[in-house]
């Protein structure tokens, strides 16, 4: 089969012939139908974040499975899948207690670049490659554990169903898990890429206002207006402190960080009102921190928390979001960038580092 490898920080991704074996006890092989671009890839491209090398890349997808591995009993060949990078176990001490987003075998995903045993179904001429977060979607199929699917109805669009794998799960989830409350209270969201414009539907939903988006890319702030942000601030012009001073004086109940930088991290602590709470979304680079000032954490009782995965029990959260935009109260398919075939993945990284709108996807059957 044909996957996107990453081989070396820096350097672009390689488009191979990589083997695939069959899947063993408790996984699952998938046909991949889309695979969305996000910037978590990116950071292990750069060397932000890191992992075993070589791998393939992809951590947010959907597909059709084609076999399973003995023990297999959730899903059967033909089911269509959305691959989640969290896997469930549903015997670890999160899972047992309702915080399945942080379950252990994720980390053993991330630190072997392996499956859940820790060994991996991919090579290249006898050379061990690994998997990036237990999925590996930049590629024409995977195995994945059945513990990182979730069973999904055939006619939702691939495109919409790949991207809720990962950006609109951590952006709605997080709205809906951590943020409940925020109804009728405002909220300011830094970044408008996929996850943060995830957050701005996940506030519509819940009748947040007013909704204050932030970024640079003019592109993004007008599709944030769509999708029902009631401000904008261009962070290359605009003053954010004077739009708050004029809609929510005081400051934000709630701050959304979906970048993951130390400067935006603390603009979006800056924003908060007294008793307002930043949620932290978006990763950074391994080791980065950001200044929280004391006197303003304790004196007005401001609150930092993070939400990793949106909060969010996938196996549950992933159809009621799907159930949702077939409602029409979640227009996912507004949030669907440019596609790409697997072989212009580069060009999907350069349009994403340029600024794209939107969640881009690439189609390995394109």
């Amino acid at each position: 089969m044909r996957a996107a490898v990453l081989r070396e920080p820096g350097s672009p991704l390689t488009v191979e012939d990589i083997d695939l074996a069959v899947p063993q006890r408790r996984e699952v092989q998938v046909r991949v139908e889309a695979a969305g671009v996000c910037h978590s890839d990116l950071h292990y491209m750069t060397g932000d974040l890191q992992g075993r090398l070589p791998a393939v890349l992809g951590h947010e997808g959907v597909g059709i499975v084609e076999g399973v591995g003995p023990g297999v009993t959730r899903v059967a060949p033909g089911d269509r899948v959305v691959m989640t990078w969290r896997p469930r176990c549903g015997e670890c001490e999160f899972c047992t207690s309702g915080r399945p987003a942080l379950c252990v075998l994720g980390r053993v995903q991330g630190t072997t670049g392996g499956l859940p045993d820790g060994t991996t179904r991919l090579s290249a001429g006898g050379e061990t490659v690994h998997h990036l977060m237990g999925v590996s979607c930049f590629a024409e199929r995977c195995v994945v554990s059945d513990r990182s699917v979730v069973v999904i109805p055939k006619d939702v669009s691939a495109e919409v169903a790949a991207i809720v794998g990962c950006a609109v799960v951590t952006g709605v989830g997080a709205v809906l898990n951590v943020m409940s409350t925020a109804t009728a209270e405002p909220v300011v969201v830094i970044g408008a890429g996929g996850v943060g414009l995830s957050t701005v539907m996940g506030l519509t939903l819940v009748g947040a206002a007013p909704i204050v988006v932030v970024d640079t890319v003019d592109a993004r702030l007008r599709l944030a207006r769509e999708l029902g942000a009631t401000h904008t601030v261009d962070a290359t012009a605009d003053d954010l402190t004077a739009v708050l001073d004029e809609v929510a004086p005081g400051g934000a109940r709630w701050a959304v960080d979906a970048v993951g930088a130390p400067a935006t991290m603390e603009q979006a602590f800056a924003s908060l009102s007294t008793a307002g709470t930043l949620v932290a979304v978006g990763l950074g680079r391994v080791g980065a921190g950001f200044t929280v000032p004391v006197n303003a954490l304790v004196q007005q009782e401001r609150r930092v928390v993070g939400s990793l995965y949106g909060s969010s029990n996938p196996v549950v959260q992933i159809p009621q979001i799907l159930d949702l935009h077939q409602r029409g109260l979640l227009p996912l398919d507004r949030l669907v960038g440019r596609r790409f075939a697997l072989d212009e993945v580069n060009e999907a990284y350069s349009a994403l580092t340029a600024g794209a709108t939107g969640r881009s996807v690439i189609v390995p059957g394109a």
